[in-house]
Formats: structure tokens, sequence, C-alpha cells
């Protein structure tokens, strides 16, 4: 009985950990084909989120594209993509 607890515990956890990564799936297509030495510095949209009023959790590469998560100026949570040569926000496909 106490090994099939344990197994059972141990098959939800590994459960609960891939539904963690299907996050990352749902992004939509997004892709930005800036060369490196074109992209604005991250820390530049950084500070024109908060200058907006966002409040940024974190700022990554993807496909690219810089992806901020964080909160927007309405304290709504948001995931987002942003040009890094224009640092315009862009909506993903899909």
């Amino acid at each position: 009985m106490k090994k099939t607890i344990t197994a059972l515990i141990t098959a939800g956890a590994v459960l609960t950990a891939g539904l963690t990564s299907l996050p990352a799936l749902a992004h939509g297509n997004v892709s930005c084909t800036v060369p490196r030495k074109e992209r604005q510095p991250s820390v530049k949209l950084q500070q024109q989120l908060k200058e907006a009023g966002w409040k940024i959790q974190k700022i990554q590469v993807y496909y690219g594209c810089y992806e901020v998560y964080g909160f927007d100026e309405n304290g709504k949570k948001v995931e987002a993509f942003f040009d890094p040569r224009t640092l315009q926000r862009i909506e993903a496909d899909g």
C-alpha cells in the first residue's frame, strides 16, 4: 500500500511538472529576425515599459523577439512580445 501511494504521488508530481511546461507551447507563432547587433538593449525596453506603468517580472529572448512577463498599467498579468529593433509590441499568430 505504501509503495502504491508513493507511486501515485510521484506520478502526480511528474504530471504537474509536465503541465507547467505547457504555457511555453501556448505562445503562438512569433519570430523576429533581427541581427543581434541591431537589437536595442532589453533594459531600454524595460525602462520604456516601467515608464508606461508596467511592472516587469522577466524579459527574455524567444525566437529572436523580446518576451516580457509582468503586469500592465492596469495591473493585468501579461505575456507580451516586442520587436528588438523597434521595441514595438507584436502580436503572436495562433
